[in-house]
């Protein structure tokens, strides 16, 4: 009787679902997915919350103002505010005062605004305080906190908040909570006051501006622009928000990148799941297609297949991304440890759209997972694959080489290829594409490495060899996700052992002096004035002080500030303080002088040595020759060092926010420490030798990269489970193999030794390609993504003992999952294997 078209509905639906019969292949599959989706979606959360804290700072302490007049952190002339104030399109404009005031005994400052509460009252209302006595707003000695930051510091109104001025302490009286109710962490007092406290005479950070009804903003704004003194601009408020979004874009998407890593080399595991089920399930297929089923539908029935895959592994993957994205965030901050957010724990935003993206990726890589299977399942010829033993051909042709070949040369070419929009993207391509096309040469080149492997004179091992040798298309299916897996590894473990040990040798190189004093490093309020200065220099026991300054210049509104070291440098070679990577040809010596850019700076700017960059110091453009570059890791804005007397003469500012001690003969850090202690309050200085203060850099690095080590991690993982499936099924699916090997005498012992010698003959080509393309993404990592995305160099460093450890793991797991597979293949009697046969 011929079949319906229902019957053979029926029937495929049954043969497909032998997949249920493969719980433990089909758990792998849909869990590397779920990881993947899940990781993207996490790091996608985190990113948002990031992005929306900061974004709602902003807008809460920028209010209605239409315009913003924003200069270097130390502030300009507030000469400036009237005739602003009075101009023909400005209705409101109201002067501000920012300073970050270091707090005792905490690492994190407290934003300080000084502000006109008259004048703020018509553009930013969240920094107008809420008083019960209307003349709280006006008096010195208060300060009005956002609930944030009173939350943050343990106080509530009638009580002090004690900020450290210099290295002295000025406590002020919490008269009440200010009106924005964002997370920002703020305090408000009056302008006069902020000034006074914090020794801002006659300067103002910014100034807020509404706009009259009607005034064309982009023509006042360029108008306006051309009455400022250099080192001011006026800006959009969104301005600040774009310099922000740009400083960490680069992380961001670095780690969005290491998410989809997992999500990719999940694919991959998708890929091999799905070929070496449809090698168990070739003859499956084949009666299928004698039964009338057509090549298309039989295609499209194991798609679909790995769409349902894909659906559930979404599902799951975008709930668990939520739960990591909350864990994360709790742990290690909005910023996953890179030091930008501070405050208290925050909780993401389920985003539906980043879910529907996510869950979409996710079921893409399960459908591109099943496209090649799908389509080997339907090309195999019905009276063929119906015969015994035909799961030895299913991939078995070699496909041309010519597809890898043109990726791997388009991937290095890409690695010359400049930045698109501050980001690496030919980079990620190129790391792509060279793995994909390496991935396409697999076949070939197991083929190749096979034939160059001796004869074995062994019966087990040599069957071993001439299994793997007639099967090279089977090798590259199973070995896509392990080369994957390993290579992005190697390739991360290499780049971050780069960077930790040029940090660890750029800290040495930094820190030469035997003790380091700070009031307050990255605060304003914090500093050693000329008397402490002096102070420090006469202690017992002390040889030599150098100082050092911190400020922050804007050169560019579209980027952050710049950071600026003004430095006491030994006057033979300057240069002695600093890692210079390239200095000034003598021939370029000219009257100007001299200044040191960091990597960044230069690459921001197009800048070299020779070159001349103007500062803008004391409100007047002062013209530099740019004596060198140097190497910097701590300042990823840009870093700009010139001489400390130089810029005291030119600014009038003779404060040190770092001082650099070096120790008489038989002094002791403890002699220092103690004779410090006596006049000045003990958590009023921070003091460290450079063993301590490499130590705690260390220790950040760590954590900033803890992320890192956990996605790269998740993605070897996943290879790893990958290899376990890709052997397991393919022992499976060899059983009437094994079944009349043992008819014809061999024992189980030599069927475990073929299988194991497969096994580590196997992951040895794995490990062996998957290192070499691992070394070779380092090199692009290192010379190509990390230097575009976060423009500084790192020396190549090979961390030959974790490596080795990898390697070892590798071939020890692979062999023993050989072994394990090799029992479970036994495990069914030798009769009723190869019953199929009869």
């Amino acid at each position: 009787m011929k079949a319906t078209l229902a019957d053979r509905w029926r029937l495929a639906q049954a043969t497909l679902g032998a997949r249920t019969r493969m719980p433990g292949r089909t758990a792998l599959a849909v869990g590397a997915i779920a990881l993947g989706v899940a990781l993207g979606f996490a790091v996608q959360l985190i990113n948002d919350t990031a992005i929306s804290e900061f974004t709602g700072g902003m807008a809460t302490l920028s209010g209605d103002a239409e315009l913003q007049v924003r200069g270097p952190r130390a502030g300009f002339d507030e000469g400036l505010y009237p005739m602003l104030a009075h101009d023909e399109d400005v209705a409101v404009a109201s002067p501000v005062v920012e300073i970050e005031a270091k707090i005792p005994g905490r690492d994190d400052t407290l934003t300080v605004l000084g502000v006109d509460a008259f004048r703020a009252a018509g553009v930013t209302p969240a920094l107008i305080g809420d008083a019960s006595d209307r003349y709280d707003v006006l008096r010195p000695d208060t300060i009005f906190l956002s609930p944030a930051a009173a939350t943050w510091l343990q106080v509530k109104p009638g009580e002090e908040v004690t900020m450290q001025v210099g290295l002295d302490f000025a406590a002020l009286r919490v008269a009440g909570y200010a009106h924005g109710q964002s997370g920002a962490l703020y305090g408000v007092m009056d302008i006069a006051a902020a000034q006074d406290r914090f020794a801002r005479d006659g300067k103002l950070t910014r100034i807020d501006l509404r706009l009259r009804p009607g005034a064309d903003a982009p023509r006042v704004r360029a108008r306006l622009a051309s009455m400022v003194p250099p080192g001011v601009t006026v800006v959009t408020p969104q301005a600040s928000v774009d310099a922000f979004n740009r400083l960490t874009r680069a992380y961001r998407v670095n780690l969005d990148v290491l998410a989809l890593v997992a999500l990719f080399t999940g694919g991959l595991l998708v890929l091999s799941t799905q070929a070496l089920s449809i090698v168990a399930r070739r003859s499956q297929f084949a009666l299928l297609r004698a039964l009338g089923l057509t090549r298309r539908a039989l295609a499209w029935l194991i798609v679909i297949e790995g769409a349902v895959l894909g659906l559930v592994s979404a599902a799951i993957g975008i709930a668990l991304g939520y739960v990591l994205a909350d864990l994360a965030l709790a742990y290690f901050g909005a910023d996953l440890g890179a030091g930008w957010f501070r405050g208290e724990a925050l909780h993401p935003n389920f985003d539906p759209l980043a879910a529907l993206a996510f869950a979409a990726l996710g079921m893409a890589a399960t459908v591109a997972g099943s496209v090649a299977p799908a389509i080997e399942a339907a090309r195999a010829d019905p009276s063929v694959a119906l015969r015994s033993g035909d799961e030895r051909i299913a991939w078995s042709a070699l496909k041309p080489a010519a597809p890898g070949v043109v990726l791997l040369i388009a991937g290095a070419c890409l690695t010359f290829a400049p930045p698109v929009a501050g980001l690496p993207v030919a980079g990620y391509v190129a790391i792509a594409a060279i793995l994909v096309g390496a991935i396409l040469l697999m076949p070939r080149l197991a083929s190749w490495l096979l034939e160059r492997l001796p004869r074995l004179r062994r019966v087990a091992p040599a069957l071993a060899l001439d299994q793997l040798r007639s099967a090279p298309a089977q090798i590259g299916v199973s070995l896509a996700a392990i080369v994957a897996g390993v290579a992005l590894m190697v390739s991360m473990a290499i780049m971050v052992a780069s960077f930790r040990i040029s940090l660890d040798d750029w800290l040495v190189r930094i820190l030469p002096a035997d003790v380091y004093i700070r009031p307050g490093l990255g605060t304003d309020s914090a500093y050693l004035a000329v008397e402490d200065q002096r102070h420090i220099a006469a202690l017992e026991g002390v040889s030599r002080v150098e100082f050092m300054r911190v400020q922050s210049l804007l050169l560019d509104p579209e980027r952050p500030r710049v950071i600026l070291l003004a430095r006491d440098l030994p006057r033979d070679d300057p240069a002695r303080r600093l890692p210079v990577v390239a200095s000034a040809d003598a021939r370029s010596v000219s009257g100007l002088p001299p200044a040191w850019i960091n990597e960044a700076v230069a690459d921001f700017f197009s800048l070299h040595p020779g070159d001349t960059l103007a500062l803008p110091l004391n409100d007047r453009s002062v013209p530099f020759r740019i004596a060198g570059i140097w190497r910097d890791y701590a300042r990823q804005q840009g870093a700009i060092v010139i001489e400390r007397e130089r810029y005291a003469a030119m600014t009038g500012d003779r404060t040190a926010n770092d001082a650099a001690v070096w120790l008489a003969p038989n002094a002791a850090v403890a002699d220092i420490k103690r004779q410090l202690e006596r006049p000045i309050e003990a958590h009023a200085l921070a003091i460290a030798t450079p063993g301590e203060i490499r130590a705690l850099s260390l220790r950040i690095f760590d954590r900033t990269f803890a992320v890192t080590y956990a996605l790269e991690a998740v993605a070897v993982v996943i290879g790893l489970t990958g290899l376990a499936s890709s052997f397991g099924a393919l022992v499976l699916a060899r059983r009437r193999e094994f079944g009349m090997l043992r008819h014809l005498g061999m024992t189980r012992r030599e069927i475990g030794l073929m299988l194991a010698t497969e096994g580590f003959v196997l992951s040895a080509i794995g490990l062996c390609v998957g290192l070499v393309l691992g070394f070779v993404i380092s090199l692009i990592l290192i010379e190509v993504v990390n230097r575009q995305s976060f423009h500084w160099g790192m020396d190549l460093h090979l961390p030959w003992l974790p490596l080795a450890l990898l390697a070892f793991t590798l071939l020890a797991l692979s062999t023993l999952t050989a072994l394990a597979s090799a029992r479970r293949a036994m495990s069914v009697d030798a009769v009723r294997a190869v019953k199929d046969d009869w």
